[in-house]
């Protein structure tokens, strides 16, 4: 690592598969273990009408394979301690329109630029590995939409001797990764018991309370109001979780309070709130504020160029 700039070197590595996320790869490769991407494969077979990333999958893989795993919320401090432990951490940073949420690798960090430094997958020309920089402020404000949380993969002796701010919150965490992938095998009820669990273990835990919120949300549950309610008021960041309330909202028809909260979620995240300004330019013209929803469509469309839905969007800004 090179002192002055803080800065690790990881290996380039472009395989990847939904069960061994390109993340948990980098960063195994990092500790000279090289995951079978085969097991990766074999294990996906369940997945097959996923496209995503399953995280606790590659997790669990490194874990069989000489590794072990903290998951925290953590802070910036803590994060630029880790990189200079020597351990290259693994973030969850807000999606882009298609996902909700993605994992990152850092790999440095420069104080005097105040930049935070991601993990690229491809080299230069000279086949060295490169990095993304992004400004500090701009970075700790995305991450904590996602309540700042942080992957640590390494050897247990080496993790072992890290002292984290949060600790104990470990488990509770590692339920939330769970239950989202019980979630996506559609074993709902145990992912409903992991995310149960977690809130017992930490009260606070703003993911496993949005999360829960959101699973109660897609059955209809009037309760997913107060987990909404408890998420937002731990993380007052979370995007996500004021989008969860306007959903609700908005098939309830109580439209004042789902423009109420969508905005909120476009306030904080304005750029990546693409299809939360789509859901709210409906319920405008359902309120008569048709200028309003004009300018929502024309938004949606500006941050989420790729929308399968385009020539609709289009033919509708038109008729408006």
């Amino acid at each position: 690592m090179e002192e002055e700039d803080h800065q690790l070197l990881l290996p380039l590595v472009e395989n990847e598969n939904i069960c061994l996320p390109l993340p948990i790869n980098v960063v195994s490769r990092y500790w000279n273990i090289e995951l079978p991407m085969a097991e990766a494969i074999d294990s996906a077979k369940k997945y097959s009408d996923f496209n995503g990333s399953i995280i606790i999958e590659g997790i669990e893989l490194a874990e069989r394979h000489g590794l072990s795993c903290k998951i925290v919320h953590s802070s910036l401090n803590e994060l630029k301690k880790i990189i200079d432990a020597g351990i290259p951490p693994i973030v969850i940073l807000p999606g882009i329109p298609e996902i909700t949420q993605h994992a990152s690798v850092i790999t440095g960090y420069n104080e005097d630029e105040k930049t935070i430094l991601h993990y690229i997958q491809k080299g230069n020309l000279e086949g060295e590995q490169q990095e993304g920089a992004i400004p500090q402020e701009i970075f700790d404000r995305e991450w904590s939409e996602e309540g700042r949380l942080m992957i640590i993969i390494a050897p247990s002796d080496i993790l072992s001797k890290i002292t984290l701010e949060n600790d104990s919150k470990n488990r509770s965490n590692r339920l939330c990764f769970d239950s989202e992938k019980q979630n996506i095998l559609q074993n709902y009820s145990e992912a409903l018991s992991s995310l149960k669990e977690s809130i017992e273990l930490d009260p606070n835990n703003s993911t496993a309370l949005h999360l829960y919120a959101t699973m109660l949300n897609q059955q209809n549950v009037p309760e997913c109001i107060s987990f909404y309610e408890q998420s937002f008021k731990i993380n007052t960041r979370s995007y996500l979780t004021f989008n969860g309330l306007g959903n609700f909202y908005l098939k309830t028809n109580e439209f004042e309070k789902a423009e109420k909260f969508y905005s909120k979620a476009i306030e904080i995240n304005p750029k990546r709130s693409a299809k939360i300004y789509k859901n709210r330019a409906y319920l405008r013209e359902k309120l008569n504020k048709n200028s309003d929803a004009k300018e929502d469509l024309k938004s949606y469309l500006k941050y989420f160029p790729k929308a399968h839905d385009r020539g609709i969007i289009e033919q509708a800004i038109r008729e408006i």
